[in-house]
């Protein structure tokens, strides 16, 4: 199987299984998704889902929230992972957000990256998420999953992957290869433990083949 065959068999997979993909994370608007996606690094969707509810409530919006106390940021998103980080990282990026962009968020990943808190990764979700822009977010499970099918090869870092995904991904689908990739290696290529026999990408899948010694 060539590599464009192997692309090809895992976007019909996912057109096919996974049509309507997206964020597992609850937000209302810009504004809450990058909130979202920041308290997400290195955190579960489903705890940020919990906290963000009263966090919105008492932070509605970027200036609300950029004259926030550092202690009582942290002390409603404790339970997440680096709260003393990421709590300055939001009160930060809200006051950049409400002086220089008027509370708007913005919509190309350069603006982005000058928010507190953002780096490529938050920019190419946030812009993939709302403006369906063909930005391709790299983190641990595009990273593993995408190596261990062979859709990248020798990648070494995030950008380095990131690059040959959208080389042969449609422009037209990169916001939604994204949340194939995630959701793929959140519920089935696992870290630990993938579960190989429950997926239906196997058959162009360099891991399984050579797992069982296979030729694709």
């Amino acid at each position: 199987m060539t590599k464009k065959q192997r692309y090809q068999f895992v976007i019909d997979y996912f057109l096919t299984h996974s049509p309507q993909a997206e964020t597992e994370l609850r937000y209302d608007n810009p504004y809450q998704l990058l909130v979202a996606v920041i308290l997400s690094a290195q955190c579960t969707d489903k705890r940020v889902n919990l906290t963000t509810p009263s966090f919105f409530n008492k932070y509605p919006h970027p200036e609300s929230l950029s004259k926030a106390e550092l202690d009582d940021v942290f002390t409603l998103i404790k339970s997440i992972s680096y709260p003393n980080n990421k709590a300055k990282h939001l009160i930060g990026m809200a006051s950049i957000l409400t002086k220089k962009f008027n509370g708007i968020v913005p919509m190309t990943v350069e603006e982005l990256i000058e928010l507190p808190g953002v780096g490529r990764k938050t920019a190419n979700v946030i812009t993939s998420v709302i403006d369906n822009q063909p930005n391709m977010a790299v983190d641990t499970h595009v990273f593993r999953v995408s190596a261990r099918i062979g859709l990248t090869t020798n990648a070494k870092t995030p950008f380095s992957a990131e690059k040959q995904l959208i080389s042969l991904i449609p422009k037209a689908l990169i916001h939604k290869a994204h949340h194939w990739l995630i959701l793929h290696g959140r519920y089935i290529c696992t870290a630990r433990n993938p579960k190989c026999f429950e997926c239906g990408i196997k058959p162009a899948c360099k891991f399984y083949s050579k797992q069982w010694k296979l030729e694709i």
